[in-house]
């Protein structure tokens, strides 16, 4: 690898620096984080976190030593890879959501990475005598099985690899025999005029039987989902009664969905800002 065409490397500003990163992993498929910090004449550990940025916008996938380039061609990324994105706004919406769950009651829970929070903090909170979690996310079942107070039933259906879930019709019926209070969905783009939407019509046909099942909607979407198509709908902004999120959400959306009756909940970064880690949406845009 040769240096930038103009200047020292030294004089690139990190955003600059990000952008070559991200333009040589696309040419290259690949880059190793010795040779770009030589290349860029700066330390491991600031190649690192370059990587960090660039993963968190989807623009590269960190791997052992270095990053490779993402596929483009496939509808979303790997189960692994969705994790560790925004990994601490799932952190702080997971908590938030974990804490709107009550002993007794019979929940569902998608097969997202923020579902997967939600599941960890609910493992977490411990004192359970009888709560049920359907879902349909193999790594959320795994998380929650055999825990103290928790009974989990596992969706039926076909395994998909990428998303860690099983879809498919073979689960539905199970859904007419209990009655479920609430479901807590995470989604791959959130707008005002589809509602909720998912990468594919398997994820999205299992969500819509969670929707239709539930009380009650949770949807659980961090900022980067807001304001971003995705391939099909599986529930329309109308049926959300609570939107978890972080405090970063577009200000517009938010308002908007407000004003259509939707609870809309940030969560804020530091969480000793509220009891319980969650402001309402419009304290805290008042302060803005």
């Amino acid at each position: 690898m040769t240096g930038p065409a103009n200047g020292s490397p030294r004089d690139v500003f990190a955003r600059e620096r990000q952008e070559h990163i991200a333009r040589i992993v696309e040419e290259h498929g690949r880059a190793r984080v010795a040779d770009l910090a030589r290349r860029f004449d700066v330390s491991a550990v600031t190649i690192r976190k370059d990587l960090l940025a660039l993963e968190t916008e989807q623009r590269l996938v960190r791997a052992h030593g270095g990053a490779i380039a993402i596929d483009r061609s496939r509808p979303e990324l790997a189960f692994d890879i969705r994790e560790r994105l925004q990994a601490d706004e799932k952190l702080r919406i997971g908590a938030a959501a974990a804490a709107l769950v009550s002993d007794g009651e019979s929940i569902v829970m998608d097969a997202s990475t923020t579902a997967l929070s939600v599941a960890r903090h609910i493992k977490a909170r411990g004192a359970w005598s009888q709560l049920t979690i359907i879902t349909n996310g193999l790594r959320i079942a795994s998380e929650l099985a055999g825990h103290p107070g928790l009974t989990v039933l596992m969706l039926g259906g076909r395994v998909r690899w990428e998303a860690l879930s099983v879809v498919g019709q073979l689960g539905d019926g199970l859904f007419s025999r209990i009655n479920v209070q609430k479901a807590f969905l995470g989604a791959a783009g959130f707008t005002l005029e589809s509602g909720l939407a998912d990468a594919t019509e398997e994820e999205a046909q299992i969500k819509r039987s969670m929707v239709t099942a539930a009380r009650e909607v949770i949807a659980i979407v961090d900022r980067t989902k807001w304001e971003r198509a995705a391939f099909a709908t599986f529930c329309p902004t109308d049926k959300i009664s609570i939107v978890l999120t972080d405090a970063d959400a577009p200000d517009a959306m938010v308002r908007a969905l407000t004003g259509r009756g939707v609870d809309v909940r940030l969560v804020p970064s530091d969480r000793a800002a509220e009891p319980g880690g969650i402001d309402s949406a419009d304290a805290t845009r008042s302060a803005l």
